[in-house]
């Protein structure tokens, strides 16, 4: 999968073409268009990463997981790794719906 298929993708998740996204990131309408032939500047696929928080080696196609938990295994929410903090009121929750059910 090349990097304008990968942001094409990535902005279908996002619900929004490939214009609106340029305009956000405040390159020319046609901009993510221009990918299809030749690849981003360091500086442009860093913001790209950020946007869509993939890594930049996700848009080059150097690895095929796109977020941290999914590559080291990490227990995440919306995206961000879970504290050690909601671990624990997560297993306290659970710990209490069980406790309800075995009455």
């Amino acid at each position: 999968m090349t990097t304008f298929e990968r942001i094409q993708e990535l902005a279908k998740k996002k619900d929004k073409n490939l214009k609106e996204i340029s305009l956000e990131l405040g390159y020319s309408k046609n901009y993510l268009y221009t990918l299809k032939t030749k690849e981003p500047a360091a500086d442009k696929l860093r913001v790209l990463a950020d946007y869509f928080n993939v890594s930049v080696d996700y848009l080059l196609g150097r690895e095929e997981k796109t977020s941290l938990a999914e590559k080291e295994g990490v227990f995440a929410f919306d995206g961000e790794p879970v504290t050690d903090e909601e671990v624990e009121f997560l297993k306290s929750v659970l710990a209490a719906k069980r406790a309800t059910e075995k009455k």
